[in-house]
């Protein structure tokens, strides 16, 4: 794979909860994180003392950070509401040349700063709320 511009990294919202996704903002910066933990199962017995892991086991999780300008009032106020009412939506996170990860997230963080000679920006986080799947391009 090539390298990839990060502004072609795009963040989308299923804006009504039917499955119609929808381009939520410019993200000037953005990071995702997939995290999962393990479940030490060292005993006495254990070869040399050596840790051992139960392979498959411990909770995965997914996070998502970004930062930029709202596309539009409209998807300003749709991720407004998603975290004010504290509801789980599905987002899709599309990374050109490489696919598509998709999975209900929770608006975590949602925060907005601003010169007085700029733009309004905002920076958002979201944490998977169930399992994260991924469509390859």
């Amino acid at each position: 794979m090539t390298a990839q511009k990060g502004k072609d990294l795009l963040l989308k919202i299923d804006s009504d909860g039917l499955g119609t996704f929808a381009a939520v903002a410019g993200l000037r910066s953005r990071r995702i994180a997939f995290n999962a933990e393990s479940v030490d199962v060292t005993d006495a017995d254990s070869a040399g003392r050596w840790r051992e892991l139960l392979e498959g086991a411990g909770v995965k999780r997914a996070s998502i950070v970004g930062s930029g300008i709202f596309k539009d009032a409209s998807a300003d106020e749709t991720v407004r509401d998603v975290f004010f009412n504290g509801t789980i939506r599905d987002w899709q996170v599309i990374v050109p040349d490489f696919g598509t990860l998709q999975g209900a997230f929770q608006v975590t963080a949602l925060e907005y700063a601003g010169a007085h000679d700029g733009e309004l920006a905002y920076e958002i986080a979201l944490e998977s709320a169930g399992a994260v799947g991924f469509t390859a391009a």
